[in-house]
């Protein structure tokens, strides 16, 4: 299995790295991914995956929360790092009005430059939206993002956002949230096709039932593949291969090892 988005560099992690990675290797996780989130984290996502090159994957970019009025001065200092190293992905980026839009525009055009970064450097984007859909899509369905691809983390919008997207030809990020009695987002996601489902944690965030309330590990992947696969009433072991291959076709269009 692959958990495309996974803050593993986060303290609760670190502080026993050592013990983490081999709790995830003994789950069957064969690669994890690291979404970063501003320039103070990504000195601890980079020495992570410097560490554990084969099993964590680096993205770099500027999460929308983290927007603010020294948003330029944050992305004119990931930008030359992204030029000069290789990565994963650009992310993760994207839009959240959910709790504050004071930064909204800001947040657009933070989104729009992030966007074209992956495109000069033919690599895909891993998107953050949470009550953004509607300008989200607007923005990827323009001519000028016509080329681009990702993943929607974490999605949680309705039926016909998920097919918008992908009909865009955007994959969907499903964690832990498919497990919650109370979540609609299996209502969401039944129709679209299993080729554009992709497994995540977002470690330490959203823990997957019977963990829920508690942090969130990338070794409990597991759990949301059980459930999609109950959910769309086929075995395991073809969700573990279907959500892992369409993983792997984002790092071959990235030419990532």
């Amino acid at each position: 299995m692959i958990d495309t988005h996974a803050h593993l560099y986060d303290d609760l992690f670190t502080a026993d790295i050592e013990n983490n990675i081999n709790q995830i290797i003994e789950a069957g996780i064969k690669e994890v991914w690291l979404p970063n989130c501003d320039v103070q984290t990504l000195d601890s996502l980079i020495k992570l995956t410097s560490s554990y090159p084969m099993i964590c994957k680096p993205m770099i970019g500027l999460h929308p929360t983290y927007v603010k009025e020294d948003y330029l001065d944050q992305l004119n200092i990931l930008k030359p790092i992204l030029d000069d190293a290789k990565f994963l992905a650009v992310g993760e980026i994207g839009l959240d009005y959910y709790w504050d839009i004071t930064f909204k525009n800001e947040q657009i055009d933070a989104f729009k430059m992030q966007c074209q970064w992956a495109l000069n450097k033919n690599i895909w984007v891993d998107i953050h939206c949470r009550k953004a859909y509607a300008d989200l899509i607007s923005i990827l369905s323009s001519k000028e993002f016509s080329q681009l691809k990702g993943i929607i983390h974490c999605f949680s919008g309705d039926a016909a956002e998920a097919t918008k997207l992908t009909n865009l030809g955007y994959s969907l990020g499903i964690g832990g949230v498919i497990t919650y009695k109370n979540t609609n987002l299996f209502e969401s996601i039944k129709h679209i096709d299993l080729q554009y489902i992709v497994l995540e944690t977002d470690s330490p965030y959203l823990s997957p039932v019977p963990f829920r309330g508690k942090p969130n590990h990338p070794s409990h992947l597991k759990l949301v593949a059980q459930k999609l696969a109950d959910l769309y009433e086929i075995h395991l072991d073809e969700i573990i291969k279907i959500t892992t291959n369409n993983a792997l076709k984002f790092k071959v269009f990235s030419n990532f090892q």
